[in-house]
């Protein structure tokens, strides 16, 4: 016996207009009674669709600049009442009320509204009461009532009503796509209404799946990518390449906010997280051989992100390098054709960088909250520093400690950067201790170490790994400062005549 439910009943009321009249047209054409509110009764009737006004039927006018209108137990009995349930359709039966086959609702804009930057006002006459409470209890009654939330549904519509109705499968699916259209519109609303909440008490996202992935960051592990709308890395375009991993998103998150944490063009090469090398320049070409240059052997299966149009000159250097990804904001014409002799390489056009104000980290039994650590803070400018030590320094060494800091932010702690000319010439990362970071750091730059300067992410607890860097020859010193052993690191870099400077902020990155 088929589950399948023909429709001979619907109510209709929707904000959003499109395709109103062609679906008003094929219910009538199929016979189906319908019922409907406001503007779109006044739509429908104005195209000669057969229809009866809710007050009608109701006998209780729209009432409150239509606030009121289909909040009346006529209408929601008509959507709750259990088909299957005798005792229901006997209540029906003697109220003379009659049952539902379908419910057509979208709900006002209230997303749309907020994000035009409409008045408080405007907002709170957005909020949708009506629609809501209609497809939940469409939805709750999906047994007997099949449910539209969005006009991408009316092909689905289309196609049940030649077919003779939904089925329960296609009626369930129905009811959960309407519960996500509340939760979601709900979640909005809520989440507006505590807007200005640093770290609101309750808080929630919906995220969308875009796609399933091969496999995790490993391949035992189920993977797959969701969105939250914003732009961002995951609605990146694809424009040639194998399918995205799990590991090239995380890559590429990490290079692309790199770039971006500098205005200059910059590149920013990422393995495993963390910069293989960043550098800034005149040109983007140039920038990409600097980054490339801090640590050619670690950059081989990077990731590469670049803050402006990836040029030609730049494409044809990449082209030499294996690469997993490359991100920018767009490509040179013919820079993508070189990119693409490579069969495996993954080429992403990002239209912007969205980094969201809070970040989480889920941890065992809940989750962490905290602001995100941007690299803008008023600390962050050379004005606000404070030198500790050494002598005068010029402008030129001024901006290359400028640079060092901003690109220490992407490292993993322990970090510890040496920068040389606007380009990192070594990097430490991510050891249990500070001077194994100053020694990694030193060893991977070379010869390139004397005259470099370095930024630290945190504190040097000690001066043993500033010593480190002091003997290599570094010719200036930026970190946070803060440690209880200040004077003894400032003695050190003193002794030896170097510039040291405290921000008296710093950018650990622990995950």
């Amino acid at each position: 016996m088929s589950d399948r439910k023909s429709i001979r009943r619907a109510l209709v009321s929707v904000y959003d207009k499109s395709r109103l009249l062609e679906i008003g047209e094929l219910l009538s054409d199929a016979g189906v009674e319908i019922l409907s509110t406001g503007s779109t009764a006044t739509q429908l009737a104005a195209a000669g669709v057969s229809l009866t006004q809710v007050d009608t039927y109701t006998g209780f006018p729209e009432i409150m600049d239509g606030r009121v209108k289909t909040l009346h137990p006529r209408i929601h009995a008509g959507i709750l009442a259990d088909h299957n349930n005798p005792d229901h359709m006997a209540t029906m039966a003697n109220l003379d009320i009659a049952p539902f086959d379908l419910v057509i609702i979208n709900l006002y804009p209230f997303a749309a509204t907020i994000a035009s930057g409409a008045d408080f006002a405007e907002c709170i006459e957005q909020i949708d009461i009506g629609g809501p409470s209609m497809l939940r209890g469409a939805g709750k009654n999906h047994g007997s009532v099949a449910v539209i939330s969005n006009i991408t549904q009316y092909d689905d519509l289309i196609t049940a009503i030649n077919d003779g109705g939904f089925t329960l499968a296609q009626r369930r699916r129905l009811a959960l796509e309407a519960f996500r259209t509340t939760a979601e519109y709900d979640l909005a609303i809520a989440t507006w209404l505590a807007q200005g909440d640093e770290l609101p008490e309750w808080f929630g996202q919906i995220w969308r799946r875009e796609s399933a992935l091969r496999y995790g960051e490993n391949p035992h592990q189920k993977a797959a990518i969701y969105s939250t709308g914003s732009v961002g890395i995951v609605g990146a375009v694809q424009l040639h390449g194998k399918e995205m991993s799990f590991n090239n998103y995380t890559d590429a998150d990490a290079a692309w906010r790199s770039a971006h944490d500098h205005s200059d063009p910059c590149v920013a090469v990422i393995k495993h997280a963390n910069p293989c090398g960043i550098a800034i320049a005149a040109d983007i070409a140039t920038a990409h051989l600097r980054a490339h240059e801090c640590d050619p052997v670690s950059a081989f299966g990077g990731v590469v992100a670049a803050n402006r149009q990836v040029s030609v000159a730049m494409a044809k250097a990449l082209s030499q390098i294996f690469t997993e990804v490359v991100i920018a904001p767009s490509y040179e014409v013919g820079a993508v054709e070189i990119l693409a002799k490579k069969a495996s390489i993954r080429i992403l056009q990002c239209d912007g960088v969205n980094i969201s104000p809070l970040e989480m980290r889920p941890v065992s039994g809940g989750v962490l909250l905290q602001e995100m650590d941007l690299i803008d803070a008023p600390a962050d400018s050379p004005m606000q520093w404070k030198q500790v030590s050494g002598g005068s320094v010029d402008a030129q060494t001024m901006k290359e400690l400028e640079f060092a800091w901003r690109s220490v932010r992407a490292v993993k702690s322990n970090a510890i950067l040496l920068s040389s000319n606007g380009a990192s010439v070594g990097i430490g990362m991510g050891q249990v201790n500070r001077v194994d970071s100053a020694r990694l750091a030193v060893r991977r730059a070379g010869d390139r170490v004397k005259g470099s300067v370095a930024a630290s992410d945190a504190f040097f607890p000690f001066a043993d790994g500033l010593q480190i860097l002091l003997d290599a020859g570094v010719l200036a010193i930026v970190q946070p400062g803060g440690s209880v052993c200040d004077e003894e690191v400032i003695a050190a870099a003193q002794a030896a005549g170097v510039a040291m400077f405290f921000t008296g902020i710093r950018h650990f990155s622990h995950a």
